[in-house]
């Protein structure tokens, strides 16, 4: 039988099992399933409400022959589905949820509605007290609708207990008052989450979700009444973790640790708490979150708590390793649930009314534990696996041989054999740790006691030294590469003046002299390497930007071709949302390698299901094709006439097609759906006008058919993208389509349409492509284009020569020679390293990348979607179309006060679009970077008032369905991650997808830098656990720095500022901060910061 986990998954199952229960037996199998279900998810009412239903409907089913049950079942069935059993099961069913005050009512009004029902036909004095006591119980019971059920209470009284009306009303509604006032305490939470959910705005709900979680955590220590603050605060939980947090594995780690601190409250204090049981309920974390080994080591060391036997705490281990995903980010879970085990074998092996064998069965434990990590590591990991950095597992052997076992000299072994590995050796904490070890092994050992001592010779009496943890320390200071030696030589000085003998202290001094001299060194060599690296980038950085080239062509006033261009996608769902662009990439050096990637082919791998029923979820269509294979993507259309839906699923392989197509004519609840393949219906369609958006395309195409759906491609990577995918209907329609291919729009835009194929990429044409054009760096700066055409003319013919300049003319010190063919490029490669000028050539041939995350605009530039309108650049101008060098520049703190950022944009919307939006409004722009890595845009307007009234006009405003701008600062900005996709599954026999949405066959990572201890001052980045790499290129961040020593922190602008100076910018007043920051913002306006 399948066990599923989460309440979508379990509805959906037990919703499938119901359809085909046609006798008896299979009817009694679904109230098994759904006893499964509530027992997995106690606190989900969809459950409860439909489990209830079911069996009040089989209730009513066994009365009479009206169901068409054959009379045998009918009789079994009045014994199995009593009334007594049905209303029981209500009962029980609304004490689970009556504390989820937002939606409980929902249940009751049910329930309440049934017994009413048979109080209606009876009308016994027992039901008039039956319900009067439930509707006086729920009156207590904080919820959303109090005000409709105390009516309902008061309808019900009128008409069966009208003598005790006044009486019962008034006392009830004096005993609710507590009620009452506990809902308005977090009136304000729920109805800023009804505001979120009808608004569809998902991250909103949960951040206000996590912010009253918060806040229902502290009421235990301040309600005047604790029990009503627990249930309440458990009710919560129930509504998000059989929600929108049901795999959320942080939620599910705050609800362990409160209720460890209730149970803990209840032991010291006289009020007895409800609490549910604890180990049920780490159960169900460990089933919603089976890869965090934070909440199997918790169910663990709670199993310990309650008495487990060593049998049953051994099965929640072997559960733990079982399970597919422990592993899912890396060994740090694996190592985080051993290492609760083998903490558990240790105790119980030092609990003195342990067993005889406990010592034995700990030792082996622990030793196959070790055994197991190893081997656990290296499958994840292969060869770059080198344990664990914090040894975590060693030292709990070395504890227990060293206290339980007492045999110092194997523990010993165990530290010499780490100290043998350049991940612990080259570490300061490992070796102070040992050092430590010997020092309490060296305290431990009793002084020898004679009643005479001997003299010894020379009259000297011998001291006793631990002479082996000092040898610890001299290892480590002996190590060339340790981390932090500074710390280490401390520590060694320190030991010697305490406990050793004068020459060694002497050997110690000198040691430490000559070890401080090369460490010396060894900082400013890493210094001098630092600044290296950061040089490299800088200038990687400033010559990737004269390297961008647009992608789409046009057909008037610039080059332009009808060929096809095709790509890989960075920020694809099939490649995960999170994957890291490696540094070969950006630099070009690893095409050919990216070529042989797997591209998706649409076309092949796409099923058009017709027919679903109107009210499927995506939900219920993708558990409905779980069984065959990983679903891409998924888009739903409902029908125009309202009665069924369609869907275009896009599968990884054909395989999965294949197999999905078996379910053509089958059932989909009442519906009998019709499954055909994908292909012929998708087109890659591109250069269309930058502006375009999703209702361009369709109205585009709306001759040739009905457009099923639009999907632009994520710029996170790559901003001077410009295609999309177009899904048809049909195949006519499809076809119809591709008849406009070539087709000229607004004059200048040659449309191309074509099905979309993989396989026929064209490979790239262009200079760079065909290896004809140089990097020159290190150009003299009194340089011009023809010194350099007459230097590189004597190696071939020169078509042109560009010289990277600035906004004011100035010659940056970079150059693009273009030859007319690949061996003339070749051969002024010997110019590399010679003097030209005052200054050592550097040059190399020009490198393609497709990484171009940032688009920049001016005022008096195009899109970055567009191809330039030729190989020369164009001289540059201001935004009233003078030079730069014409009039005075801009301060820092000018530029501060009219630039903002705009905030949760799609990364699937350009730089085009987005700047369309301002001139429509008339709002005149000085510079506008598009950042899809951080979900927005910096503009930089022509003044404050003009910063202001865009703040106040753009805040709100939907640029695409269901997603509505914010605007703020460029720290705030820079605050936020990149958009993430969710929209992909793993079904089936498949592999799971990491936990970020990205579908991956391996789970290798590249090692991590050696383990290098920060300086004071420095900031370091952290390092993965467990495993060794190469170096990383250092990364620029987004945090607000200082450059060139202009501009100083301040805090950042809000609306209200903008607003502020929108309304004082008139009076020529200065409402802006009087130190404006300019770091953030200046090094974006002028080109020196990011991208």
């Amino acid at each position: 039988m399948a066990n599923p986990v989460g309440e979508d998954n379990w509805l959906a199952y037990v919703d499938e099992e119901s359809r085909h229960a046609n006798d008896l037996e299979a009817r009694v199998k679904v109230v098994e399933l759904f006893k499964n279900a509530v027992s997995s998810e106690p606190g989900s009412l969809k459950i409860w409400l439909a489990y209830c239903e079911w069996f009040w409907s089989l209730f009513t089913d066994c009365q009479s022959s009206e169901a068409g049950w054959p009379e045998e079942e009918q009789q079994l069935g009045r014994d199995l589905f009593s009334f007594d059993a049905a209303l029981s099961l209500w009962s029980d069913g609304y004490e689970a949820i009556k504390y989820r005050i937002n939606d409980s009512h929902e249940f009751w009004n049910r329930w309440v509605s049934i017994e009413l029902e048979q109080l209606a036909r009876t009308r016994t004095p027992v039901g008039v007290k039956r319900i009067s006591h439930l509707f006086r119980d729920r009156l207590q019971v904080p919820h959303s609708t109090w005000d409709n059920t105390s009516q309902m209470y008061s309808s019900f009284l009128s008409t069966y207990n009208n003598a005790a009306y006044e009486t019962e009303f008034k006392e009830v509604t004096a005993s609710a008052q507590e009620a009452k006032a506990a809902y308005e305490a977090r009136e304000p939470y729920e109805l800023k989450l009804n505001k979120a959910s009808k608004l569809g705005d998902q991250e909103a709900y949960k951040t206000i979700m996590k912010e009253y979680l918060d806040w229902e955590m502290s009421q235990v220590k301040k309600a005047r009444n604790p029990v009503l603050a627990v249930l309440l605060c458990l009710g919560l939980f129930s509504r998000v973790l059989s929600g929108v947090f049901a795999f959320n594995e942080d939620v599910w780690s705050d609800a362990a640790i409160y209720l460890y601190s209730v149970q803990h409250q209840a032991r010291t204090s006289q009020v007895q708490l409800p609490i549910p049981n604890i180990l049920d309920f780490h159960q169900r974390a460990t089933s919603h979150c089976p890869w965090s080994g934070p909440l199997w080591s918790r169910y663990i060391l709670s199993a310990e708590e309650a008495g487990w036997s060593f049998h049953n705490v051994e099965s929640i281990k072997h559960a733990a390793t079982n399970t597919k995903a422990l592993d899912k980010n890396g060994m740090s879970g694996v190592l985080d649930m051993y290492t609760a085990w083998c903490g558990f074998l240790k105790r119980t092996a030092m609990n003195p009314n342990a067993p005889e064998d406990a010592a034995d069965v700990a030792e082996v434990g622990l030793l196959a534990a070790l055994e197991d990590v190893d081997l656990w590591g290296r499958r994840v990991y292969k060869d770059a696996y080198r344990g664990d950095p914090n040894y975590r597992l060693q030292r709990i052997l070395i504890q227990y041989l060293t206290e339980v076992k007492g045999e110092i000299d194997e523990a010993r072994s165990h530290w010499d054999r780490m100290a043998s590995q350049p991940l612990l050796a080259d570490s300061y904490d490992f070796w102070l740790n040992y050092y430590l070890w010997e020092m309490v092994v060296y305290s431990s050992r009793p002084k020898a006691r004679s009643p005479t001592p001997a003299t010894p010779v020379g009259g000297t009496k011998i001291t006793r030294v631990p002479g082996l943890a000092t040898s610890v320390l001299q290892r480590a200071i002996a190590r060339p590469t340790l981390d932090w030696p500074e710390r280490v030589m401390e520590v060694y000085l320190q030991h010697c003046n305490d406990y050793e003998r004068p020459e060694t202290l002497h050997q110690a001094l000198d040691m430490v002299y000559k070890a401080r001299q090369e460490v010396a060194k060894r900082r400013e060599r890493e210094n001098a390497e630092a600044a290296a690296a950061y040089a490299a980038q800088v200038q990687a950085q400033q010559d990737a930007a004269p390297d961008s080239t647009a992608e789409n062509v046009m057909t008037q006033g610039s080059p332009s071709g009808s060929k096809r261009k095709r790509e890989s996608t960075p920020g694809d769902a099939s490649q995960g949302v999170n994957k890291r662009v490696k540094s070969v990439e950006v630099d070009g050096v690893d095409n050919a390698a990216n070529e042989q990637k797997l591209k998706r082919d649409r076309e092949n791998t796409s099923v058009m299901v017709t027919n679903i029923p109107a009210d499927a979820t995506q939900t219920a269509i993708r558990k409905y094709f779980r069984e065959y294979g990983h679903i891409n993507n998924l888009d739903i259309c409902r029908e125009a006439d309202g009665q069924s839906t369609s869907a275009l699923i896009e599968f990884r392989s054909t395989e999965d097609v294949q197999s999905a197509l078996l379910r053509d004519q089958k059932y989909f609840g009442q519906n009998q759906i019709s499954v055909k393949p994908g292909t012929g219906l998708t087109l890659f369609v591109s250069n269309y006008p930058p502006t375009a958006d999703e209702a361009y395309i369709r109205n585009l195409f709306k001759d040739c058919g009905e457009v099923f759906s639009v999907r632009f491609p994520s710029l996170k990577f790559n901003t001077h993208r410009r295609f999309c995918y177009v899904s048809f209907r049909d195949q006519e329609s499809a076809h119809k389509a591709t008849q406009l291919d070539g087709k000229t729009i607004e004059g200048k835009y040659k449309l191309q349409a074509k099905y979309s194929d993989p396989t026929h990429k064209k490979d790239r044409e262009g200079a760079v492509a065909e290896g004809r054009e140089v990097r020159v760096k290190n150009v003299d700066y009194s340089a011009n284009e023809d010194d350099l055409r007459d230097v590189f003319s004597k190696y071939g013919k020169v078509s042109t020569v560009r010289i990277v300049r600035n906004l004011s003319g100035k010659n940056l010190g970079i150059a693009y020679i273009v030859f007319e063919t690949k061996d003339d490029a070749e051969k002024a490669l010997q110019l590399d390293k010679t003097k030209f000028k005052s200054q050592i050539l550097l040059v190399d041939l020009s490198k393609e990348t497709n990484f171009k995350p940032v688009a920049t605009n001016r005022s008096d530039r195009a899109s970055a979607s567009p191809a330039p309108s030729g190989d020369v650049d164009v001289a540059m101008t201001d935004r009233h179309g003078e030079s730069h060098n014409g009039g005075q520049k801009p301060t820092p703190k000018e530029i501060q006060e009219r630039t903002m950022a705009i905030m949760n944009v799609p990364d699937t919307v350009n730089d085009a679009r987005i700047r369309a939006i301002l001139e429509e409004r008339g709002f005149r722009i000085v510079k506008f970077i598009l950042r899809p890595d951080h979900q927005g845009a910096i503009i930089e307007f022509v003044d404050a008032a003009t910063a202001g009234y865009a703040a106040l006009e753009l805040e709100g405003y939907e640029i695409v369905p269901g997603r509505k701008l914010r605007t703020g600062t460029v720290n705030e900005l820079f605050k936020q991650s990149s958009e993430k996709r969710e929209d992909k599954i793993v079904t089936g026999k498949g592999k799971a997808s990491n936990q970020k949405g990205g579908a991956k066959e391996a789970t290798f990572m590249p090692p991590p830098q050696n383990v290098r201890r920060p300086g004071f001052g420095q900031g370091r980045p952290k390092r993965g656990l467990g495993f060794v790499a190469a170096k990383n290129d250092s990364k620029g961040n987004h945090k607000t720095t200082e450059m060139n020593g202009t501009g100083s922190s301040v805090k950042p602008k809000s609306n209200a500022d903008f607003k502020a100076m929108f309304l004082t910018s008139g009076n020529g007043s200065d409402s802006g901060n009087k130190e404006g920051h300019t770091g953030s913002i200046n090094n974006q306006v002028n080109g020196a910061g990011q991208g």
